[in-house]
């Protein structure tokens, strides 16, 4: 500790302000603070001195811990002996476990983050930002302009439970860690963004023999990195920074770290005494300020609380029990039992054995089998973190145990061969001299398969992976991997376990025994972990949580990697394996979820190694079988003499005992200097080799070949597309500055710029202005931009964009330009549309809001929208945007005439144009070349920015080293010819490509895709499963690699490696096939094999193939991008039959209405969909609305979608699919409706995922309808929305969105209890009535004017005290109660007041789009007039709404369209048109102005648009409007509720802090804005808003 902090820490606790809280004199105060993972006890005095105070770890068992921790209280004695016991004092309770057992005793809660503000400004109140770690919880309180607080919402990386969960990789604890870190040199990237990921790159770290002393540093930088990214969300740490909570109270390297990162000085660093007590000592003051609070013996709360008994909450949803009676469970162990491996006995064997070695990612396993393949030996042990050290003592014992000659003491068992695989695969190769290595998969099938004959499907679940093996004839047909998270893995139970204080087989016991699980769902670990705190809380028994984890481990494996639709998809004849199966709760568990009696052998954590001995055996024998090929050859041609020296005996390589013990590596890292990416590099080195004479090394941490000493030069000449694709596009040379009369612009190398960075280019140089590109990105990128990004679960690719803006503005251009661009130009006439994506559209636009350092820069960003895909209007925009915009930039040339820029944008369209020829004209170079030279390929197919080797992660260096050919996916779309419709709506540019280069690899024999898929990308959760369908329907084998910031590419091996295993295994069958019996020793000669060889593709590989295919191809390639290959030359390239890519639509047809078909319609926003029935059935149509969802749509919704979809998909798939599947419709007579908004976000995909859900269970043939007002290609003749229907459908709409907004203002404040809810629902009966029998004008205008006298007489109390609190967001997690957690209620209970926006502004928002979309993006004016009409024709419908409310003495009529499109343009573009767009920056903004600055903005996890209309404008808003005080909640099928009611909560509580002057204030702005905004005519009911304003 500094002086500076400990000065401060006693300045401030003797603080002179201590009476103002209303602490009693001589009274004592106690506060409880109940974390995630320990229990914090303080007794504070009248001078808020800690008179006792208790820290310490729950283990969840959270009520004995509390129990035992009041009794230690109430015995321990004061300063003068008396008992704490026998006193009485004020008892308050905090923490994320404390609120319900503040309701259960009947004492004061306090919300944490105010128990945190409080000790703050009471004991250190110069903070102007603290950070605080918990157990699970991080967050950072800014206190410079107002309270601003932020929470890990979506992700415990980078807390003390992730901390802890490290730690136990490197086999020590926190504190462990924290020596470790003391004496760190070097520091490695480590992702924080999730443990797992943390952990998929430590363990290679330690696999390959990393210091542990730079890894414990490495994970504590990853903690702060975690805690800047994840919450400071776009606002940066200055000023006087407090560190709170255990781990950075106990662990001062970690603040070290966070010091470094910060650039801290010692003034500006607040550590306080007792930063461990600082919530819990907060807690007792607020508890004791509060005016609801009562002194009481402490004994009496000990008293209540031991009586509680096991009382428990209901939140938690249960389910039955794994096992319903001991019968069962005997019958089950006793059929597993019988799963045995044949084995034999070690001493009493004699002859060759044969030795698989699996070093997995946590633990090492080893087997030795006979001759007949019996298992004589084997080895299982957690390695540590030590794998080398693990595998010299397994083998050192396995020597020692192996019978010898009693006579000669020669050993009578020989190792022929031994093979390894797993993690440590490579460095055991090295080091131990190992014969051969297996790609883990393939190791894991052969044992499968010698313990199952036939088997149909392997699910391995290890320590970190999870693995799933389709097989079909003996060859893997399908595999997954977990790539992104490893919850519900081996150590994610292991680490449960510790936590629970259990071994695990203890665990495992309880689980089985237990009588009600806890439902936890099947997301990430750490909400797990907030769901079994939420279980703890309510009394679950440790049981419950360990059967309900054994639930979730299996739920996770078959929904979210395999992503299994129908349980018998896993076959009849399936094996279990890996550590995680010996558990019987977890084996239990997938039997009861799969509907199959699974096979256990039991050798089930060490099959790998099985496998690895079995494939040993059958090389040894191969080897055996060659040298006497060799002989039989030699013999024929050779003397008596030469033979007998033919007869060689096949040895293994693997060290013996002496050299085990001889082995002494050494290790070091150095940076490689062999090409751009300076890795950082771990050189383990073994000694010089007594065979070769040379050192044998192993080299990690290298992205390509080139470091790691392996680099082959013939595999370089391998066509990489990827490489040739970077230099092609930003190969250009910009002008010198002496050239450039306009100045210089800077561009970013990020998102759209990797399509188009060759038309803005040649467009700037054209105009004489200098391009000054941004550096390639690196690590160092992400972390200059780390400070204002701000959304947390973003993907990659637009964080990186940060980092590429403070690069620019390094380099002092005089501009950046980074425009806007809704749609990218259309490549296949076919599409639907061509959309760019939500994030590569509008990105800049969260740039410019959110990097502080463009305001103090002289440097402007500009992100104008243009209309990129229409050349002739993007003449006059650029135009418009640049030279009429900003005439300063013009530089010394002055400004450019319309005719140059006219001619830079034809030089640039040409330029672009020649761009995509050359890549394509490349593709279809390499497709010949491979051809020729009979080379496999690959089609790496991603988005334009996946060519950035920092998101790539030299993934394509990876796969040139295999010897495989790269190729992009644009450089071969244009061959590709899809028959459609396909399932998907087919209308995002970048993935049309995908999809058409997905079915130019079905063509082909050589050519194979791999796709990557960047970590959160929304839309991938559609085309990963587009491009499997198309390429599986062909036969091919489907490979996905999730990419993120994270480099480690041990999961992508694992894949790549596996693709080929597959493909070998394919084409040895079909070679089989073909292969006839003759006697000609040609038949040994394999062609493939030659072929493949790099020395053969090199003999091909001469100029003179390459220039004839080259001219030949510059003939054929489409002359511009809009074209598609001629079918001659498309035909000239396929070499198989594909599958044709169409799927066949149902259609809803006139006899289908006739005959009565029941149409099912889900429920989305519950008061208006009840209300928009009624005119559907009047009208002929059997419409039933579903019933709100409950827990059973969400699984059944997580089980037919990709679960990395949106939540309002899951859930509207879900209830349909519930419905459907349950056996109450006449399947034969069922049809299905759907509302499609038809924009860029995912939410037009409804459709699509509906239809392959219902074709995956067997039936395509229920017709699908869409309702959209925009052409999405549907067609169906029995469904028509009449005009009658449509105005009808407007009344109802209004009706839901007056009822709604009437109740939501009443609720709070009736005086009557439930008043307001029978006034709601008369009415509601009354206005379904009317739509039943069809609405007339004169009566809608008579109800509405009722409806708000009812309202306005309703007799209400304290009308207008509470705080308003605003509901935005996604359109479906706004209205629908199950999607957002039941926010209103939440609102209502916690005392303040719900103002939810109406539906209609939704649709208004829709129609507005024409208007302002017209000038920048070049829709046409016949559009935009259309769109001015409709908005006059509904404010006209609307208008005795509008007049009733503006009557009321209660209410106010909602701000009109365009007053809503003013308030969002002053913030970003109204070209913001995907999602909620604008709108819902508009809504933020009115709530704030008329008086509800507190503001939820709700969305599904990583919905795409509310990346940048939601997340990205609050700093923004409150930059403009300090009052205001916004949360933004994701929601998705695994969230938290716990934290999301945290963070709700807490914003509520500053809303309460800030409600009395803040309220008044913005009443005032809003009726001064009101009077200036409304035109004169009408300043009469101007006038007499103000009068109800001042009234209300």
């Amino acid at each position: 500790m500094t002086s500076k902090e400990n000065v401060m820490a006693d300045e401030t606790m003797r603080s002179e302000d201590r009476q103002a809280t209303g602490v009693g004199a001589g009274s004592l105060h106690i506060g409880i603070d109940v974390g995630s993972t320990t229990v914090k006890l303080a007794i504070l005095d009248e001078d808020r001195d800690v008179k006792f105070s208790v820290y310490r770890r729950h283990h969840a068992d959270v009520r004995a811990t509390i129990v035992e921790v009041l009794a230690e209280a109430a015995k321990a004695q004061d300063a003068a002996g008396g008992a704490f016991g026998s006193q009485t004092m004020t008892i308050a309770i905090t923490g994320s476990g404390g609120l319900l057992l503040a309701q259960w005793l009947g004492v004061e809660f306090v919300q944490e983050v105010i128990a945190s503000k409080t000790a703050v400004e009471t004991f250190i109140p110069a903070t102007d930002v603290a950070i605080e770690l918990g157990g699970e919880d991080a967050k950072i309180i800014y206190f410079d302009q107002g309270i601003e607080q932020r929470m890990n919402g979506t992700c415990a990386g980078g807390t003390g439970a992730f901390i802890d969960q490290m730690a136990s990789l490197l086999n020590t604890d926190a504190g462990g860690l924290n020596e470790l870190a003391q004496g760190a040199t070097t520091i490695y990237p480590i992702a924080s963004r999730c443990g797992v990921f943390a952990k998929t790159d430590v363990q290679p770290l330690l696999n390959e023999g990393a210091r542990k002393e730079d890894i414990a540093a490495s994970i504590f930088q990853s903690v702060v990195t975690q805690t800047i990214s994840g919450l400071a969300c776009g606002r940066p740490i200055r000023g006087h920074v407090a560190f709170l909570g255990g781990p950075l109270q106990y662990l001062p390297e970690l603040r070290k770290r966070f010091y470094e990162t910060l650039e801290l000085d010692d003034e500006h660093i607040i550590v306080p005494e007792n930063a461990h007590l600082f919530v819990a000592s907060g807690c007792a003051i607020a508890g004791a300020a509060s005016e609801t609070v009562k002194a009481e013996l402490l004994s009496d709360v000990l008293d209540r609380l031991k009586n509680l008994g096991d009382i428990q909450g209901s939140e938690v949803v249960r389910l039955p029990p794994l096992f319903a009676d001991e019968g069962e469970y005997a019958r089950f162990k006793q059929r597993h039992d019988g799963e045995c491996v044949r084995r034999g006995e070690l001493m009493d064997y004699e002859g060759t054995a044969y030795l698989g070695i699996d070093a997995g990612s946590t633990t090492f396993k080893a087997a030795l089998i006979g001759e007949d393949g019996a298992l004589l030996w084997s080895h299982y042990a957690s390695n540590k973190g030590d794998v080398l050290g693990c595998a010299r003592a397994a083998l050192t014992n396995l020597y020692n145990d192996m019978p010898v000659n009693a006579d000669t003491g020669e050993p009578l068992v020989r190792i022929g061969h031994a093979t390894v695989t797993g993690y440590g695969e490579h460095l055991l190769l090295e080091a131990l001299r190992v014969d051969s290595g297996e790609i883990e998969t393939v190791a894991h099938l052969r044992g499968a398969q010698e313990m199952l004959p036939g088997v149909e499907f392997i699910l391995d679940i290890g320590g970190q992976d999870m693995k799933c093996l389709r097989v079909k004839d003996g060859v893997i047909d399908h595999i997954m991997l977990n790539e992104a998270c490893s919850s519900g893995c081996g150590s994610f139970i292991e680490s449960f376990a510790t936590g629970l204080n259990l071994g695990v087989a203890e665990f495992a016991q309880t689980a089985i025994e237990a009588k009600r699980p806890v439902d936890l769902g099947s997301r990430c670990t750490v909400f797990m972990n907030s769901r079994v705190k939420q279980a703890q809380k309510e009394g679950a028994t440790v049981g419950d949580i360990a059967a309900g984890l054994a639930i979730s481990v299996i739920k996770n494996a078959l929904f979210k990697v395999i992503k299994i639709r129908d349980p018998h998809d896993v076959g009849t004849k399936v094996i279990v394996q890996g550590g995680t199966f010996l558990n019987d709760a977890v084996l239990r568990a997938f039997e009861q979820l799969s509907e199959v009696e699974a096979v256990r052998p039991d050798i089930a954590g060490n099959m790998g190694a099985f496998g690895a001995a079995l494939l040993a055996r059958e090389r040894y024998q191969e080897a055996v079988a060659r040298e006497a090929r060799k002989a039989e050859a030699g013999d024929s041609w050779s003397s008596e003499f030469d033979a007998a020296e033919g007869s060689v005996e096949v040895v293994s390589s693997l060290l013996s005992l002496e050299q085990l013990a001889a082995l002494s590596p050494t290790q070091k890292t150095v940076r490689c200097k062999a090409c751009s990416n300076h890795c950082l590099l771990t050189v383990n080195d073994f000694g010089v080799d007594d065979v070769t004479g040379k050192h044998r090394r192993f080299i990690t941490g290298n992205r390509c070949e080139k470091g790691a000493g392996t680099f082959d030069e013939s595999k370089s000449a391998v066509p990489n597309l990827y490489e040739y694709k970077s230099q092609r596009l930003f190969g250009y040379e910009p002008l010198a500055p002496e050239d450039a009369p306009r100045g210089s612009v800077g561009i970013p190398r990020a998102l759209n710029q990797y399509e188009n960075y060759p038309f803005w280019f040649t467009f700037f140089t054209k105009l004489g202005w200098r391009v000054v590109l941004s550096d390639p990105s690196t690590k160092k990128t992400y972390e200059a931009g780390i400070e204002s990004m701000p959304s947390e679960s973003v993907c990659y690719p637009a964080k990186l964009s940060h980092g590429h803006i403070m690069n620019l503005l390094d380099k002092h251009p005089d501009f950046i330009w980074f425009p806007c661009s809704k749609w990218e130009r259309q490549e296949d006439e076919g599409a639907g549309n061509h959309f760019n994506c939500p994030i590569v559209a509008s990105y800049p636009e969260a740039l410019r809001l959110n990097i502080d350092e463009l305001r103090t820069s002289d440097v402007e960003l500009l992100t104008p929208w243009l209309p990129y895909d229409q050349k002739e209007h993007l003449k006059k925009r650029l135009f418009v945007e640049l030279v009429e915009a900003h005439p300063e930039l013009m530089g010394a040339a002055g400004a450019p005439t319309q005719a140059e820029v006219d001619a830079a944008v034809d030089a640039a369209w040409a330029e672009d144009e020649a761009f995509k020829r050359d890549i394509r004209a490349k593709g279809e170079e390499t497709l010949a070349w491979m051809e020729a030279t009979g080379t496999h390929g690959i089609v790496l197919a991603g988005r334009p920015y996946h060519n950035d080797p920092e998101i790539n992660h030299a993934i394509p260096e990876l796969l040139t080293s295999f010897g495989l050919a790269v190729l992009t996916e644009d450089s071969i779309a244009h061959l590709g010819q899809l028959e459609r419709p396909i399932r998907l709506v087919d209308q995002w540019m970048y993935h049309t490509r995908l999809y058409a280069a997905a079915k130019v690899a079905t063509e082909r024999a050589d050519l194979d895709l791999v796709q990557l898929n960047s970590f959160g990308c929304g839309l991938d959760a559609l085309t990963t499963d587009q491009v499997q369908e198309i390429l599986e329907a062909a036969g091919k084998v489907y490979t996905v690699l999730k990419i993120d910031e994270v480099s480690n590419l041990g999961a992508a091996r694992i894949r790549v490696r596996s693709l080929l295993a597959a493909l070998k295994d394919q084409a040895d069958e079909q070679a089989e096939a073909e292969r006839t019996p003759c006697g000609c020793p040609a038949v040994s000669f394999d062609p493939d094999k030659f072929l493949a060889s790099p020395e053969a593709a090199i003999d091909a590989k001469t100029g003179v193939t390459e220039g004839r295919i080259a001219a030949e191809i510059a003939r054929t390639v489409p002359r511009t991008f809009t074209e598609k290959a001629a079918p001659e030359v498309a035909e000239r390239f396929k070499q198989r039959e594909g599958a044709t890519t169409e799927f066949p639509r149902a259609v809803f047809t006139q006899e289908m209405k006739d005959a009565g078909y029941t149409i099912l319609c889900p429920q989305m926003a519950p008061i208006h969909f009840d209300l928009l029935m009624d005119i559907f059935q009047r009208n002929g149509y059997n419409l039933e609305l579903l019933p709100s969802v409950d827990h059973g749509a969400v699984d059944a919704g997580l089980k037919y979608v990709n679960n990395d979809i949106c939540y309002p998909s899951v859930l509207v798939t879900g209830q349909i699919m519930e419905a459907v599947m349950s056996g109450r419709y006449d399947t034969d007579k069922l049809a299905v409706i759907i509302t499609q908004t038809g924009g860029g976000c995912r939410a037009t995909n409804y459709i699509s995922l509906i239809r392959k859900a219902l074709a995956s269970v067997g039936l395509p043939h229920i017709p699908v309808i869409a309702l959209s007002f925009k052409d999405l290609g549907e067609s169906n003749p029995g469904f028509k929305v009449t005009p009658s229907m449509l105005l009808q459908a407007a009344y109802a709409i209004f009706y839901g969105d007056l009822l709604m907004m009437a109740l939501y203002r009443t609720r709070p404040y009736e005086v009557e209890e439930g008043s307001a809810n029978r006034l709601f629902d008369h009415w509601m009966t009354t206005c379904k009535a009317q739509l039943r029998s069809g609405l007339k004008r004169g009566e809608f205008k008579k109800t509405v004017r009722r409806i708000v006298e009812d309202f306005d007489t309703l007799p209400l109390a304290g009308e207008g005290l509470k705080p308003r609190v605003g509901v935005v967001g996604e359109i479906l997690v706004k209205f629908h109660p199950t999607a957002n957690n039941q926010i209103v209620d939440v609102i209502e209970r916690e005392g303040c007041e719900a103002v939810v926006p109406g539906l209609a502004e939704f649709f208004l928002f829709g129609i507005a789009g024409g208007i302002f979309q017209k000038d920048p993006l070049g829709r046409s004016a016949k559009g935009a007039l259309g769109s001015r009409i409709g908005l006059w024709a509904i404010a006209k419908m609307r208008a005795p709404v509008t007049k009733a409310l503006q009557d009321s003495s209660r209410f106010e009529p909602p701000a009109d369209i365009y007053e809503l499109a003013e308030y969002a343009s002053e913030i970003l573009s109204l070209c913001n048109s995907m999602g909620e767009g604008w709108l819902l920056t508009a809504e933020m903004v009115e709530l704030i102005k008329t008086g509800a600055p507190n503001v939820v903005c709700t969305q599904p996890f990583a919905c795409l648009p509310n990346h940048v209309v939601g997340k990205a404008v609050i700093k923004e808003l409150r930059r403009r409007y300090p009052e205001s005080n916004i949360v933004a909640v994701d929601y998705d099928p695994g969230a938290s509720e716990v934290n999301q009611l945290n963070r709700i909560k807490l914003m509520i509580s500053v809303a309460k802090a800030n409600l009395a002057d803040k309220e008044a204030e913005a009443k005032k702005a809003r009726d001064r804005f009101v009077d200036a905004g409304r035109p004169q005519a009408v300043q009469e009911e101007a006038g007499a808003l103000e009068i109800e304003t001042e009234r209300a």
